[in-house]
């Protein structure tokens, strides 16, 4: 498994390839193009400020005012985590073709779908600044400093994960549909559009078991949250939690790689 992953810095120039071509893809044909990258989560925003403030305004704590941009700077990295698991899923049925070349590393595939998310999730982040700067919602160079060892630990975190999904996916076709459905309670259960401080001691127990609830309040912190960043540790079990997740990950995709050409 280690002398794999030392291979995979060989394919980085291949990875690259694959992953501006997964961009273009996704936008040919469309007029406005990449600018769809900025429109959506701009659109994303302007939605749940509207259900926040006329349809169910007064529902949250009001030290999280604007609230729907405390909700933004959780549901940018959902999106970009919940849509490469998604994509992951199929990716390696999708691209059987590849596969069953012989010298075509499998582990790629999942890879790119992450690394084309997080350069969604990248191209996000100037439409949340600018409604940072709008609302006048301080951030400090300390905050910003975390901010990279969070994307980082989502990372590595949604690649493990990609793998191991993806390679269930050869195998048992149901996977993505279960996981559409595991997602959307694995959103409820990660303190997005609530504080994790407004939930009950028991529950708050169980939320913590969940490694995206640490990344999401660890964005909120750093983005949103006056005051110094005070998530280090939690944020150090995060990353933690996710090299476990990603070695094993791997592990199962390098078991299951000998069994790809053949269901594909």
């Amino acid at each position: 498994m280690l002398a794999n992953l030392r291979q995979l810095l060989r394919y980085r120039a291949l990875i690259f390839s694959l992953v501006a071509r997964e961009l273009k893809a996704r936008y040919r044909g469309s007029v406005l193009g990449f600018f769809w990258s900025f429109i959506n989560p701009l659109l994303l925003l302007l939605i749940y400020t509207v259900v926040f403030t006329v349809v169910l305004p007064g529902v949250h704590p009001k030290e999280l005012e604007p609230f729907a941009l405390f909700m933004f700077c959780g549901i940018l990295p959902w999106t970009w985590f919940s849509s490469s698991l998604l994509e992951s899923s199929n990716v390696l049925v999708a691209g059987g073709n590849l596969i069953k070349k012989v010298l075509f590393p499998a582990e790629v595939l999942p890879i790119v779908t992450v690394l084309a998310g997080l350069v969604h999730f990248c191209l996000g982040l100037p439409i949340l600044a600018a409604f940072l700067i709008y609302y006048r919602v301080p951030v400090t160079p300390t905050d910003l400093l975390w901010f990279p060892l969070i994307v980082a630990i989502q990372l590595v975190l949604t690649i493990g994960l990609a793998l191991f999904v993806s390679a269930l996916t050869v195998h048992f076709r149901d996977v993505r549909d279960l996981l559409a459905n595991l997602l959307t309670l694995w959103f409820f259960a990660t303190p997005i559009i609530y504080p994790l401080t407004q939930a009950p001691e028991r529950v708050r127990r169980l939320l913590n078991l969940n490694p995206f609830t640490h990344l999401a309040v660890a964005y909120q912190e750093a983005l949103f949250k006056p005051g110094p960043f005070t998530g280090g540790t939690r944020l150090l079990a995060a990353g933690a939690a996710s090299v476990v997740v990603f070695a094993l990950g791997y592990f199962v995709f390098d078991r299951l790689r000998d069994t790809f050409a053949e269901e594909v």
